[in-house]
């Protein structure tokens, strides 16, 4: 499954834009202020409105009026999320577009409208599978029916709080087939919050241990999962670890007599291993990256902020190959960078910046700009063009 649009209308600096044919791999620039942390918010938006409610989600972030783009009217005007991805159904991949209309009615957010449409046939505007406005709506239990007619599709008639998400409910049962499909693609989505001093130092030996979450402490329990379960993968990541930084010669997912568990790197020159805490940042950082990369079941969505942070610009290439290599594997990449040595690595079709002007974020695409594509097409490479105020609004400093 993946996104080949996204719009977005009134969520914070987006007041109207419109990303459109998507690749695997996304790289975004832009200055500072310019959005790219928002765009990346607006997954974590959705994968909290799934986890609660939109209530909640809003709260976190300040509440409706903070969410609410500046120029608008939170008494008349909506935050409005429109996503399209493909997926296969019967057989077939079909563009399938999820659509969410949030308001604020009597100090209460609501929402207003939730959709959920595909074409059943080749020709014909895209049916509605789920409708739902203010906690009332229906959802069509035999989409997969195609030799029936729109007209004759079971709609089964539902109530939800008007705060809840339909695909929240619905979306955990089978014969809604969208909406379960939707429901599993926003739950496993990965917006990185990696910080290092979460990752370090003793852990439970109990809990999620197949993929790293979001902040990263629990990287000692999935690299022990991979050790275990997947040695193969585990060597290849040792081997990449001491090709990368010098003297490390194996990193030990170690349980402790006490029942925690913690790594132990080993330095060649020393005879006895020492734990993550004395292990620099990069070290720890460089060693997470590729824990989540060599992930054997990837994410549907990976979205990383500024990678490049404690990391020598010399890995920036591999770096990126290995962000490239994932989304080959069918996780789909987004990655904010402040690095012109990350953006070297990145092909014409892979790069966007943002722009903010008078409070209003534009998205650019790199292929859409004829100069900077007849300069790669010579050989030039992304990030000088950057560096050498190509980019226009969006210098890298």
């Amino acid at each position: 499954m993946k996104i080949e649009s996204i719009r977005l209308k009134n969520y914070k600096t987006f007041q109207d834009v419109h990303l459109r044919n998507i690749p695997s791999f996304l790289v975004i620039v832009g200055a500072n202020g310019s959005g790219k942390t928002t765009l990346f918010d607006v997954f974590g938006f959705l994968h909290d409105c799934l986890k609660g409610n939109v209530r909640q989600a809003l709260d976190k972030r300040g509440r409706f009026s903070e969410v609410l783009s500046r120029s608008c009217n939170p008494k008349k005007d909506s935050i409005q999320i429109e996503l399209q991805y493909r997926m296969e159904i019967t057989g077939t991949e079909r563009l399938v577009t999820y659509s969410l209309e949030i308001g604020e009615r009597a100090g209460a957010p609501v929402v207003l409208k939730e959709l959920l449409r595909y074409k059943r046939g080749r020709y014909g505007s895209p049916f509605h599978f789920l409708s739902f406005s203010k906690g009332e709506g229906y959802a069509i239990t035999n989409e997969e029916d195609f030799n029936r007619s729109d007209e004759d599709l079971d709609r089964e008639f539902q109530r939800v709080a008007p705060d809840t998400l339909a695909i929240k409910g619905l979306g955990q049962f089978e014969r809604f087939k969208a909406a379960n499909a939707f429901r599993q693609l926003i739950e496993n989505w990965h917006v990185s919050d990696f910080h290092i001093q979460a990752a370090r130092g003793r852990k439970e030996a109990s809990g999620d241990s197949e993929h790293l979450s979001e902040t990263g402490d629990n990287l000692p329990l999935v690299a022990r999962y991979l050790h275990e379960q997947h040695p193969q993968v585990f060597k290849k990541i040792l081997t990449t670890m001491q090709r990368r930084v010098p003297g490390i010669a194996s990193v030990e997912p170690k349980l402790m007599e006490d029942g925690y568990l913690t790594l132990r790197f080993q330095d060649g020159t020393f005879q006895t291993p020492f734990l993550d805490r004395y292990v620099s940042d990069g070290t720890i950082k460089m060693f997470a990256y590729l824990v989540l990369l060599h992930d054997p079941q990837p994410h549907p969505l990976l979205c990383v902020e500024e990678p490049e942070n404690q990391l020598y610009p010399q890995l920036m290439t591999e770096l990126a190959e290995e962000f490239r290599s994932y989304a080959n594997r069918g996780g789909q990449v987004f990655v904010s960078t402040h690095s012109p040595d990350f953006l070297n690595a990145i092909e014409l079709e892979e790069a966007c910046w943002l722009v903010k002007q008078q409070g209003s974020t534009r998205i650019h695409r790199a292929r859409d700009n004829d100069q900077i594509a007849a300069y790669m097409a010579e050989g030039d490479k992304l990030g000088w063009l950057w560096k050498q105020g190509f980019f226009d609004g969006a210098d890298p400093i």
